[in-house]
């Protein structure tokens, strides 16, 4: 069963951080989001390119629509011509594996819109 197939689960803030273990395991499915720490906090993040700024925007309403269907939200930043998405897991500061599972849906979300 791929990421974005899975099920979130209740995200608290003594939640698991994912393992290092983990980590590698789901960037493997992930190749195009990059980890970053931003304050010591461990995030998820990928820029999405488009043709314009009316598809940065679709795509940025459909990303909201998938992340309010779980009551988890990402940083956005929608420009001309791109939008990045950044996931991470704010109640526990880190990543947990929904982030990844969000993700995976975000990149179904982009293969979907560009077909």
């Amino acid at each position: 069963m791929s990421l974005s197939e899975l099920q979130c689960e209740s995200c608290r803030a003594d939640a698991p951080h994912v393992s290092d273990e983990e980590l590698a395991a789901f960037m493997k499915e992930l190749p195009d989001w990059t980890p970053v720490a931003r304050d010591g906090v461990l995030q998820l993040e990928r820029v999405f390119k488009f043709k314009n700024f009316k598809k940065a925007m679709a795509f940025t309403v459909a990303v909201g629509d998938v992340a309010e269907e779980v009551f988890h939200h990402p940083a956005l930043l929608t420009e001309w011509g791109k939008v990045t998405v950044t996931w991470w897991s704010h109640e526990m500061g880190g990543l947990h594996k929904n982030d990844f599972i969000l993700a995976a849906r975000t990149d179904r979300v982009f293969a979907e819109l560009e077909n």
